[in-house]
């Protein structure tokens, strides 16, 4: 998931011609960060897993095609700073495209991956896990937030991680933009991937409802109750001709991926009911290309996985993972 943390980079979604991409591929460890690397290689990628930090720019400049680094606390050498240091000055070569990419997962997630492979964490000796997998986040924190694409594995399996990355950073772009519509609840956090973000607050809330309260906005009861708001027409409506005033730009700028976010107290009724109603109308008012729908506080409980509301074209077949464990 993206974020416009270097806008000088270029856009996350889409790269200019003659442009040669160089990723830097980190984050904690079990989060992911090698299957988004071997994906990154079938897409055609130079792929280059824990060099020295004081090789990078050396591989860099001699790469003759895109380059994704993994870089991560067994690295030599390894300080978050020198990390970005050495970003800073990649951002210095010519044509080229650099950007950081942060694998994440919650704590217990990551335990259960240590437990289920019986790995050993890099910053644990002997003893229990956790203290490796929070001193590996406080480590990587500035990292993280100086990322330009934060992905988070917890609730995501193998073959829509792998979707993911080819949707970004696949070659072909006969599918034009890809636009994920997300709902979120603002305790939780923004989504660092959000392109636009909506609030949906003001609305008024079925969670103060007996009835309402245990229900989503995937409930008929909840949808009209959130529909009945007299300001929900108008607040629909100015989202509704926004986006179809923004994303065609996108597309004309060669953008690849949107994520636009609705947010709410607690990301299940009032967020996911706009989300829901935007994808059902968004096809049939514009031309669009593959829309993802994903519900991030009910996803992250097992309600509602994320789903494509247009799937993309002749989607590819022959990369699907057969482990589901990222």
């Amino acid at each position: 998931m993206a974020s416009a943390n270097h806008p000088e980079s270029g856009s996350l979604s889409g790269y200019g011609h003659g442009s040669r991409r160089i990723l830097i591929v980190t984050g904690l460890s079990g989060a992911g960060k090698s299957s988004i690397l071997r994906v990154l290689e079938d897409l055609g990628h130079e792929v280059v897993d824990n060099p020295p930090l004081n090789l990078i720019q050396a591989l860099a400049s001699r790469a003759g095609q895109n380059l994704a680094i993994g870089i991560d606390v067994r690295s030599r050498g390894f300080e978050a700073s020198r990390v970005l240091e050495e970003l800073e000055r990649l951002r210095l070569l010519p044509d080229c495209v650099v950007q950081l990419l942060y694998a994440t997962a919650e704590p217990e997630i990551l335990l259960r991956r240590f437990t289920a492979t019986r790995r050993r964490h890099p910053l644990v000796t002997s003893g229990t896990i956790l203290p490796g997998i929070e001193q590996e986040t406080a480590l990587l924190a500035p990292l993280r937030a100086n990322a330009d694409l934060v992905i988070d594995t917890s609730d995501l399996p193998s073959p829509e991680l792998r979707q993911l990355i080819e949707t970004r950073f696949g070659c072909s772009g006969g599918d034009g933009l890809t636009v994920a519509l997300m709902s979120f609840a603002y305790p939780s956090g923004l989504p660092r991937e959000a392109d636009m973000v909506f609030d949906a607050r003001f609305l008024r809330n079925p969670h103060y409802d007996p009835f309402l309260q245990p229900m989503t906005g995937l409930d008929e009861a909840v949808v009209q109750y959130v529909k009945s708001d007299p300001a929900y027409p108008a607040f629909f409506g100015h989202i509704q001709s926004l986006l179809e005033l923004v994303l065609p730009r996108f597309v004309a700028e060669g953008k690849k991926y949107a994520t636009i976010a609705i947010g709410c107290s607690g990301g299940r009724h009032r967020s996911v009911t706009i989300v829901e109603e935007l994808a059902r109308i968004l096809p049939k008012a514009m031309p669009v290309g593959p829309m993802m729908v994903l519900h991030r506080e009910l996803a992250r409980k097992g309600v509602a996985p994320r789903r494509w509301a247009v799937p993309p074209q002749d989607p590819p077949q022959d990369l699907s993972l057969q482990d589901r464990t990222v």
